[in-house]
């Protein structure tokens, strides 16, 4: 038989709501059409710059510069909730491979059903994304600058950007999937025999270090600096914080541990110490959002004023924009990584599940262990952005009334996005536990 007709039966059989495999499969696809619909509604945004400055050198190498950087803050999170998505289903999918595998099926077969299955899925999401951005358009219009709204033709990518979004949608996926099959993080000896991987090092904290101190002195010195320089230091910031999140993630699930009461923070903290990355991971996409609530809330020392500059009032609703599309990403990334943890996980609790623990106490535990890293997330990209605001605007900006409120209500949404994207996962566990019986 070859691998297409195989495939195509196994999606007839996937068909039916009965499949256990439904479930992650719709959350997949809506996963990958989030993706695609904020992929080109960013792009849409940057074509708007770029079509407005057209013989404007100044516009050309201010709002175009800064859109671009939005596009770059938002690009690793868009990727993450790509890559989360793609893997999403793969361990569901381990039990039917393995099957298929048993049965006489080759290695390639049982590759080129991955890659098939997570090629629609991603395929399937695209195409709904395509639609939801043309969806969204009439929304990002009512959004001003240069003190003129945008023009719909100004929001519409160029038709080749369409196919180029969705291919690059179906590659990340098919690429994620293919890293899936060949990764191992724990042998099933390993798993038996309760063997944690190795602790992270102390060294993650020099880089975030080092470019705080790097961006100080070059702010400081009398050359003066362009843009450009500016927004290298916040993407080098910002890269930094992802390799110190885990680390302290990991330091706080091993204290956590040593002084846990009851069986929910017991469970929470084993599983920050055997995966922080994972769980930096799930809440990373609010890290960036306090990141990017730091530097728009310190725009509040300048808007206040009865006269403006108009390019610093387009630079704090710019800001903003960027701030609330990173909470929603982050908030449906959170949702679907957790739906995956649980799938993975779905023999643990369905263990616990025989062994007598509501299903209630297991949840607490799965948001226990979110709001932990939550929590070390706004931390350590509060003190992240501080190094870098600091230097900038001096102490004054930590004093700021307006500077705190602002950034106050900022993290307190994104935050209470991210809760809600992870509350949502809850289906999953019922599901999970459910079939325990």
């Amino acid at each position: 038989m070859t691998t297409l007709r195989l495939w195509r039966l196994l999606r007839r059989r996937s068909a039916g709501g009965s499949d256990p495999q439904c479930l992650p499969g719709i959350l997949a696809v809506v996963a990958f059409a989030v993706a695609t619909a904020i992929s080109l509604v960013v792009l849409g945004g940057w074509n708007a710059f770029a079509m407005r400055a057209e013989g404007n050198e100044a516009d050309l190498g201010f709002y175009v510069t800064l859109a671009a950087t939005a596009s770059g803050l938002l690009l690793i999170p868009l990727a993450t909730l790509g890559g989360a998505a793609a893997r999403l289903t793969v361990a569901r999918r381990d039990e039917r491979l393995a099957a298929l595998r048993l049965a006489g099926a080759t290695t390639r077969q049982v590759t080129g059903l991955t890659l098939l299955e997570s090629a629609a899925q991603a395929l399937s999401g695209g195409l709904a994304g395509v639609a939801g951005y043309f969806a969204l358009i009439p929304i990002v219009q009512l959004v001003v600058f240069q003190q003129d709204p945008f023009a719909y033709g100004e929001l519409v990518v160029p038709p080749w950007i369409l196919p180029a979004v969705v291919g690059a949608v179906v590659l990340i996926a098919t690429g994620s999937a293919a890293m899936s099959l060949r990764k191992v993080a724990i042998t099933p000896l390993g798993v038996a025999a309760r063997v944690s991987p190795r602790g992270l090092h102390w060294t993650r904290i020099v880089p975030i270090a080092l470019a705080a101190l790097a961006f100080s002195f070059v702010f400081r010195s009398p050359v003066a600096i362009g843009i450009a320089v500016l927004v290298a230091f916040v993407l080098a910031g910002l890269a930094a914080l992802n390799l110190v999140g885990p680390f302290v993630v990991w330091l706080i699930g091993r204290a956590w541990a040593a002084r846990a009461r009851g069986a929910a923070s017991l469970i929470a903290a084993r599983r920050l110490i055997d995966s922080p990355k994972s769980a930096w991971r799930s809440v990373g996409g609010v890290g960036l959002a306090t990141f990017i609530a730091g530097l728009c809330a310190a725009l509040a020392m300048f808007t206040g004023t009865a006269e403006v500059d108009p390019q610093v009032r387009d630079m704090a609703t710019g800001g903003f924009l960027t701030l609330a599309i990173a909470a929603i990403v982050a908030a449906v990334s959170t949702g679907v990584m957790q739906a995956g943890r649980i799938i993975d996980q779905r023999g643990e609790y369905r263990a616990l599940a025989m062994a007598g623990m509501e299903t209630a106490v297991m949840n607490r535990a799965r948001m226990r262990e979110i709001e932990v890293p939550l929590v070390a997330a706004v931390g350590v990209a509060t003190l992240a952005s501080g190094l870098f605001l600091v230097p900038a605007l001096t102490t004054g900006v930590l004093t700021s009334i307006p500077v705190l409120v602002q950034f106050a209500s900022s993290v307190l949404g994104a935050t209470a996005l991210v809760l809600l994207g992870a509350a949502a996962a809850g289906r999953v566990l019922r599901t999970v536990v459910g079939q325990a019986g």
